[in-house]
């Protein structure tokens, strides 16, 4: 045979594997949805405790065989469908890889198999969630958090297009500079998501409605929040001032306290907060940077301010005991930008969205540029602080 056709039949049959992960991923799915599935699938909801731990081996035993047996099955007979249709053998691989997971379930729900698959194995989360596949702490989410999110088995592509990766719902959210045009909008937007909203400012009369909690706060004191934090499992970064042309020093004092110090004093103390398995995996801070980090701002002190943020943020979260994101935007209509061309109920609504299909880097803007430079510019400083800094 030649090599030109191993080689097809090879990508054939990778894609196959990732065929069969998204037939599983939609069993699942449908396993939360339509009645007979869903009376199978919750022996595998019932098997555990919430550090993973079987609650009993008969009942770890019929869950394998009540879930994981027939979803292995339904994997192996549409690829085996497909194979047959088509007549590409590389198919035929995604068939075997089904069989792999067909064996394993028969084997543990008759006890010759010991051990449990990676994401269920028993015991404290030690990393946070991963983005493109499923790790335990991805996984738990699902179990322990929301039951109707974090569909995925081992790629998390079903969750990012279903908008499930990342679950709002019950959460409580802290959104600072929540006097602004963005912070009223994440307030709106984070609610319509049944998320629970707090407000945190620094303005003493701020109006809002009054479902919402408002927390008052002041650059310098942000250890008095540490308190509070604990029952908070979004913080979001999003406060800030432009002192547009000035560079007295009262201005650049105020730009770096305002935009970055304050912000990144407040992130250290929500990462003190991070002390269990269920905080590991559900809290998160959001950090509005703007898209300043990589182009002009035509505010030399904004510019400067919001970039030693953004390059905190990026070493902090080499070391983050929770997912950090950046929130890189472009120019919306508020009171800091009266001239912007976004709303801010539109950014807040897709910084909401692209969060929910976790998204680390959220670039919101009309500047194709942003897109193509931000990526590059935060990948090579990664590498950078990753090969010349150490932690503690």
């Amino acid at each position: 045979m030649p090599w030109q056709t191993v080689l097809v039949q090879g990508l054939w049959g990778l894609g196959a594997i990732f065929l069969s992960e998204i037939l599983r991923d939609s069993y699942h799915v449908l396993s939360h949805l339509w009645p007979p599935l869903m009376r199978l699938h919750n022996w595998h909801h019932r098997a555990y405790k919430k550090d993973f731990t079987p609650v009993s081996t008969t009942l770890y035993r019929q869950a394998q065989l009540h879930n994981d047996v027939p979803e292995a099955l339904v994997m192996m007979g549409i690829l085996a469908l497909i194979a047959g249709v088509t007549g590409v053998p590389g198919f035929w691989v995604g068939v075997l890889y089904g069989t792999g997971f067909l064996m394993a379930a028969i084997a543990r729900s008759q006890g010759w198999l010991l051990s449990t698959d990676l994401t269920h194995e028993p015991g404290e989360l030690t990393t946070i969630p991963s983005n493109w596949w499923v790790n335990r702490t991805y996984h738990w989410r699902h179990h322990f958090d929301d039951t109707n999110a974090y569909f995925a088995g081992y790629f998390t592509i079903t969750d990012k297009f279903m908008g499930t990766a990342v679950s709002l719902k019950g959460k409580t959210v802290a959104v600072t500079g929540a006097s602004g045009s963005l912070g009223q909008a994440l307030l709106k937007e984070l609610a319509r998501q049944k998320a629970k909203p707090i407000a945190l400012t620094t303005c003493p009369d701020l109006q809002i409605p009054d479902s919402i909690p408002c927390w008052h706060w002041q650059p310098g004191s942000e250890s008095d929040l540490r308190e509070a934090l604990k029952q908070v499992d979004i913080l979001v970064l999003n406060h800030g001032v432009n002192v547009h042309g000035h560079r007295s020093p009262e201005a650049i004092q105020t730009s770096l306290e305002v935009n970055a110090l304050s912000g990144w004093q407040l992130m250290e103390v929500f990462f003190s907060t991070v002390e269990t398995s269920p905080q590991r995996a559900i809290k998160e801070v959001w950090v509005n940077t703007s898209e300043a980090e990589v182009s002009p701002a035509f505010s030399p002190l904004y510019e400067t301010s919001k970039r030693l943020m953004g390059d905190l943020v990026t070493l902090r979260r080499l070391d983050a005991p929770c997912v950090v994101r950046k929130l890189i935007l472009g120019p919306f209509k508020s009171q800091l930008n009266p001239i912007g061309v976004m709303s801010a109920d539109w950014v807040a609504w897709a910084i909401v969205a692209l969060a929910k299909r976790n998204v680390r880097n959220i670039i919101v803007t009309i500047n194709p540029l942003t897109y193509l430079a931000f990526p590059l510019k935060e990948l090579s400083q990664t590498v950078y602080f990753r090969l010349f800094s150490r932690p503690s």
